[in-house]
């Protein structure tokens, strides 16, 4: 495919690094040849080409941006509405290794995207921390015992992965050992607030009247709740990190609900302390944050210390380079409703928006998850387009 910006030089991409990333590093060995009468012998080794996503969050000259989908594995793929009928149950789905597994690489076997996200849910630690809850068909979250007081929060643990999940830390490594580098194994966990959000208000919800009550007319309680969240998700991050995940995208779906004194109260301080949590024993993992509907908080979210901030649909993509700054990777941000569209204006969009993200730091994606119904093959249109620009 043609440049996509007649402006831009053509550029040969940079040799990549010779070597895995930290978290194989030590089980990486060099590459010998030994011929043996007359033969050549070389052993087998893990791909040590570090993947085209990273390196682009990193800054490093990549020759396109890289480009994964938020809900890439969902309703949308036929192969997913079939399992979902031999297994109905959304947390069977989420918590079953090899459905797990087998949801997260559905996408990858089909679009070979350069990120292979963790098919999971925000929600998933909350039974460890003894917040029984359930997804419901048709209804979605519902938590069963709503937290109102001091009381109600102390009865909150501080999540423990090792103990209450191991199969996410299963499920990562196999992804790890499946997609070889060829993409990024990316985990993700929710923000304080947003699972504060959930639980306070039960489920989701359209006003937040719960959560805002909570944080303006008994903050001390909202606060205990989002130190725990805190702290949790910092552990939930570094243990992801640890069985496989190569990136960790923070989702912060419900903090733009807040006004921007209220957000530099009840969530950017709890972001920067699982930041800085992750960064002091895992310096080099990029974190992505997403926040929909950020417009009106843009120049905050770089405060929280991330590497990468995905930007939704209703943010100019120039201007939200602009605003950010050039510090920060950016992710995003086509609108989903746009593979509802013809393969000629998926393409116009998709050329858009890079032109505007500019050459490199950038993570081409949806400005949210693709949307039920979206068709199939306009997916294979995106990634197709996607994969074959050059800057």
């Amino acid at each position: 495919m043609s440049c996509i910006y007649s402006s831009l030089s053509s550029f040969s991409i940079s040799s990549k690094s010779a070597f895995p990333s930290s978290s194989s590093r030590s089980n990486f060995k060099p590459r010998i040849s030994c011929s043996v009468g007359g033969t050549v012998a070389e052993p087998k080794t893990i791909n040590a080409t570090e993947p085209l996503l990273l390196d682009a969050v990193r800054g490093k000259e990549v020759e396109r941006p890289p480009v994964w989908l938020m809900r890439q594995a969902g309703r949308y793929m036929k192969s997913y509405q079939t399992l979902c009928e031999k297994h109905p149950s959304f947390r069977e789905r989420s918590e079953n290794v090899d459905l797990v597994v087998e949801i997260s690489l559905q996408p990858w076997k089909v679009f070979q995207p350069d990120g292979v996200i963790l098919f999971s849910d925000i929600l998933t630690p909350l039974s460890g921390m003894n917040i029984p809850f359930d997804i419901i068909k048709g209804k979605g979250p519902v938590i069963f015992d709503p937290p109102t007081t001091l009381s109600d929060v102390e009865k909150v643990r501080e999540f423990i992965p090792e103990e209450s999940v191991p199969y996410v830390g299963e499920a990562l490594t196999i992804l790890r050992k499946e997609v070889n580098n060829q993409a990024a194994v990316l985990g993700f966990v929710g923000a304080p607030f947003t699972l504060a959000s959930y639980v306070v208000e039960g489920g989701s919800s359209k006003n937040f009247t719960k959560i805002k009550r909570l944080a303006f007319a008994e903050p001390k309680v909202l606060h205990s709740l989002l130190q725990i969240f805190a702290t949790s998700m910092a552990k939930y991050i570094r243990y992801q990190a640890d069985h496989g995940a190569q990136a960790v995208q923070i989702f912060d779906s419900w903090a733009t609900e807040l006004s921007p004194v209220d957000f530099e109260e009840f969530s950017l301080p709890y972001l920067k302390q699982i930041v800085e949590a992750v960064k002091l024993t895992h310096p080099d993992l990029p974190l992505i944050l997403y926040a929909s509907g950020s417009g009106g908080l843009l120049e905050r979210l770089p405060l929280t210390g991330v590497d990468v901030v995905s930007l939704d649909w209703t943010v100019d993509m120039a201007d939200g380079r602009r605003r950010l700054g050039p510090n920060v990777a950016i992710q995003g941000n086509v609108d989903p409703g746009v593979l509802f569209g013809s393969k000629e204006f998926i393409t116009n969009r998709i050329n858009d928006t890079v032109k505007k993200a500019g050459k490199g730091k950038h993570i081409l994606n949806l400005g949210h998850g693709i949307k039920v119904g979206t068709p199939g093959e306009n997916v294979a249109h995106f990634f197709e387009v996607a994969k074959g620009l050059r800057y």
